[in-house]
């Protein structure tokens, strides 16, 4: 099961975690703040920290999301061709991708 966090910014307001003392979001912190501003920050509550690598990742998921399951180019290639009686199966090559699939489910 795959979970998306998407469309929060810093200033919409969260609501807060069960247990917690604030329900705030904070922005990406610098790699070179200073413990001392950090465990200052943790005492507050529970803050949620997205990081650059995990936005990246969100917009190369929305990316992925939107492209088409189906290549409809080449569906219409193949149509066209087994209407023309021109498609040809390649037994061989058949055969070695069903040993190659059945030998994965080892």
């Amino acid at each position: 099961m795959t979970a998306k966090i998407g469309g929060f910014t810093t200033s919409e307001p969260v609501a807060p975690v069960k247990g917690s003392n604030s329900g705030g979001v904070v922005a990406d912190k610098p790699q070179s703040e200073p413990a001392a501003a950090a465990s200052a920050t943790s005492q507050t509550g529970d803050h949620l920290t997205l990081t650059a690598n995990a936005r990246s990742l969100q917009k190369l998921s929305d990316v992925i999301a939107q492209a088409p399951v189906v290549n409809t180019a080449k569906v219409a290639s193949i149509k066209q061709a087994v209407t023309n009686g021109t498609y040809q199966v390649d037994s061989a090559r058949v055969a070695h991708k069903i040993l190659q699939f059945e030998s994965g489910l080892k």
